[in-house]
This record gives C-alpha cells, structure tokens and sequence, in this order.
C-alpha cells in the first residue's frame, strides 16, 4: 500500500484549513483562479472546434428511434462517473435524466447534450425523507424506467433506502439498504469475506484508543493503519503505520469511540487495485481493474483473474445486485486481500467509453448470464487534463517529464468527448470556479480540488 502523493492542485503548503490562516486560505484559491482563468482561452478553442465540427457533421448523422429506449434516472450528476453513464446511455438510444443536490445546482454536466433534464434535490444526509420523496416525484414526471444512483460515499445507504421508495415504479440498480450497510463496514466486509473463505487482512473493530494503546504489536508481528469506520475525506488520506515511536500520542487525537468506531487493518504490502462490477443477483454484468493511482485520476484496464475469481466468488455467495467497487491488494505470493468495497459506482466506469453496449449490462436483466463486458482493448486509458497538467509543475527530470506527456498524449481526457465537448468547459471553468468562490467568500480553505468527482475536498465536507 502506498503512501498518498501531494494534494493535486495545491501548493507544496499545509492546508490553510489545518492550521493556516484565512488569508493564506484566500490567496491560495486567488492563485488558482487565477490559473484557470489563464488556461480558459485553451478549452474555449477546444470546446468551439468541436462545436464547429459537430454542426458541419450533423446533416450527415441519422439516428433511427430505439423501439425499447428507456427513460434513466441518475444520481450523482457532479461526478464524472455519472456524466459516463448519461454518454453511454445516451449513444444507445435512451434518455437520460440527472440529478445532483442542491448544493451542486452549478454541475457542469448539466450542459452535456447527453443529459435530457436536471434536477436538484436535498441533500440526503440532511432529509432522507425529503430526499426520497424528491426522487419519487422526479421518477413518477418523467415517467422513469431504470434508476441508477451514481452514489457518493454518504448516500449509497440513503439512495438504497430511496431505491425501495421508487422499486414499485421502475428497475432499481442498487443494493438493498442493508446490504449497502454491510458492504460499506470495512469490519464487515473483512469478517464476511472470510466467512465466505476468501481472503481478507486481519481487522480489529475500535472503539477506544486503549485497544490500540494495549495491542501486543510485538507478538502479533505485522504493521496496520487505522481508518474511520464513517467516511471522512480528510482521515481516509491518513497512511500513518502502527505502530511507531509516539503512537500514543498521534492516537488521542483520534475522535475514536463507541459511537464512531474506527478498523484497526492490517498493513500489507503490494500493488494496489481498484475494480468496478455492476451485478445483477449475484452474475457479473460488467467488469474492469485498474491499477490504483494517487487519489485515483488514472485508470487503465488490466486482466488480473484472481481480483476477478474473488469477486465473482464474493458477489455470487450474497447474490448481490447494483454496482460494486473494490480496493484490493495483491500480494507478491498472488494473494488478493480486500482493502475496501464501495457499494457505487467507480469512475474506473470511464475506460467503457468507446464501449457500445454499456447500457445493455444495466437493462438487460432478464437475461441471465448472457454477456460480461469488459473495457475493449481500443480503450486508451482515462485521464482529468487538469490533474495531469498540475502534476507537470512537480516534474523535476527530463524523463519524468517525458513520462507525464505520454500520459496525455496516450490516454484519453475523461471529461472530452469530441461529440458532446460542452462538460470540457464548464466543469473546470464553471463548476469548480463557483465552488472556489463560494470557499472564498467563507475563507474555509480547502485540501485539494477534485476535477473528477466535481468538488473540493474540505474538512468536515461532504
């Protein structure tokens, strides 16, 4: 397991959120608009050639009507993963609504000529009541075949709890809430696998500090990371090794206890993955790996069969449906150990871009075990442009900097798409900018900007 790299898109500075002052804070996302003001002449040029293009072209494209075409339903809609889905669904004749928070009015998929109606809703961690109503009512006016929650890590349980709301009106692709619950446990997830007589790292459930202070680390013999059991964009960074000179100390400062329980986890050593498999009653519909990259912005296909016997194994013993996402580790003996499930969507679902038949793992239901797609091998790997280009202000050698324009000139920007070009410039010259303003005007500061998820990363954020 590696260590995190530096904050993409911030400074080699402590985060003004961390001890800084307001005004560090302010001119630290002065400096960034700054930046992306400058290159927004680029992604104009960009976006209007593609425009031009796809105007000159479109007498000549015909699109006959798709006697099944489905009405779609999906969460998510800052988050590029989401954005995928609308495309590909989109391209296969079906239409496609999307949906974000009220907070996230600003996305800038919502321009995306993929993209049939957008809504904002509330934000579930504050009125899952409200939340589910909202999605029932969307559902029911706009008449709604398939609902596909494109979840973030705080509502993959309240979606599971929407999806019972809307399942007597339309197809659901999500897990029950229970299940969602199970799978998003680190704890759980480690004991169930095992259970199962999968592999899986040895964990210890915490709830107070002293369990770790009074652990025989000496006769246990291995190394662990502790993670908070509760998502927490910040603390889910923390790499710290137990045990270490001083560990006392750097424990207390935990906020561990019965009511916020953290996993102690066992420290392996090997090459990370992160996998995507939407599931229909325990059959793999989809499935694709990738190895795992600083705050995983890269993502290229590679066939590792054991990942996939594990989870093929591991969703078929609890006939699982929605989407799954797992961390691995495998181990230089070959052995894979879970590091992680996240019951949603991955954005590894971009390498599928140049894939046709995406929406038909989604819809077809019905048909059990009739087909598995992976990424085709023409899929080039996927790449935000504006993590790639801040990464170039570390490179410090011609061969790193070598490395890092073979990356873009390789691979594929996830947000560009020549047909449908508009999200290449509204999401980091829109959303983003109207997210660093408002994080201006409360001078909160921020730990880092993520263009694929479409916010930025705060402390105590969402």
């Amino acid at each position: 397991m590696k260590a995190p790299a530096k904050s993409l898109m911030s400074p080699p500075m402590p985060s003004p959120s961390a001890g800084g002052s307001k005004l560090t804070a302010g001119l630290r996302t002065l400096g960034v608009l700054l930046l992306l003001t400058i290159s927004l002449p680029f992604n104009l040029a960009v976006v209007l050639g593609a425009l031009v293009w796809n105007a000159v072209r479109a007498p000549l494209r015909s699109q006959s009507p798709l006697p099944s075409a489905r009405r779609v339903l999906i969460t998510g809609g800052k988050m590029t993963k989401a954005l995928q889905l609308a495309r590909s669904f989109h391209a296969a004749g079906h239409t496609v609504i999307l949906v974000e928070t009220h907070k996230y009015w600003l996305s800038g998929h919502r321009f995306s000529n993929a993209v049939s109606r957008f809504y904002t809703v509330p934000a579930p961690e504050q009125d899952a009541e409200a939340y589910a109503n909202a999605l029932l009512a969307i559902a029911q006016r706009e008449k709604i075949d398939v609902f596909i929650p494109v979840s973030s890590p705080v509502a993959s349980y309240y979606d599971a709890l929407a999806g019972e709301r809307l399942a007597p009106h339309c197809q659901v692709v999500h897990g029950t809430a229970e299940m969602v619950a199970l799978l998003d446990d680190k704890f759980r997830l480690c004991d169930t696998a095992r259970s199962l007589g999968l592999s899986a790292p040895k964990s210890f459930l915490i709830t107070d500090p002293e369990q770790i202070l009074q652990f025989d680390f000496q006769a246990d013999g291995s190394q662990y990371l502790l993670k908070r059991l509760r998502y927490d964009s910040v603390s889910r960074l923390d790499m710290t090794r137990l045990p270490f000179a001083g560990m006392a100390a750097y424990v207390k400062t935990l906020p561990i206890s019965a009511a916020d329980p953290w996993i102690m986890q066992e420290f392996i050593t090997g090459q990370e993955y992160c996998t995507h498999s939407t599931v229909w009653q325990g059959q793999i519909r989809l499935h694709c790996c990738s190895k795992s990259s600083p705050f995983q912005v890269n993502y290229a296909h590679v066939e590792q069969p054991e990942i996939y016997a594990w989870v093929e194994t591991f969703v078929r013993s609890l006939n699982l449906t929605g989407q799954v996402s797992f961390d691995f580790i495998q181990a230089g003996d070959g052995t894979v150990y879970p590091i992680e499930c996240n019951p949603r969507t991955h954005s590894a679902i971009t390498m599928f871009y140049n894939h046709p038949g995406l929406a038909d793992a989604y819809l077809n239901e019905g048909d059990a075990g009739a087909l598995l797609l992976l990424p085709r091998p023409t899929s080039r790997p996927t790449y935000w442009l504006y993590h790639e280009l801040w990464r170039l202000t570390a490179v410090r050698s011609l061969a790193a900097l070598r490395k890092q324009i073979r990356i873009i000139i390789t691979g594929k920007d996830a947000l560009f798409q020549l047909n449908d070009p508009l999200p290449f410039l509204t999401v980091p010259h829109w959303q983003i900018p109207l997210l660093l303003l408002d994080n201006l005007r409360r001078l909160q500061g921020w730990v880092r900007i993520d263009f694929n998820i479409g916010k930025l990363v705060e402390r105590g954020g969402d």
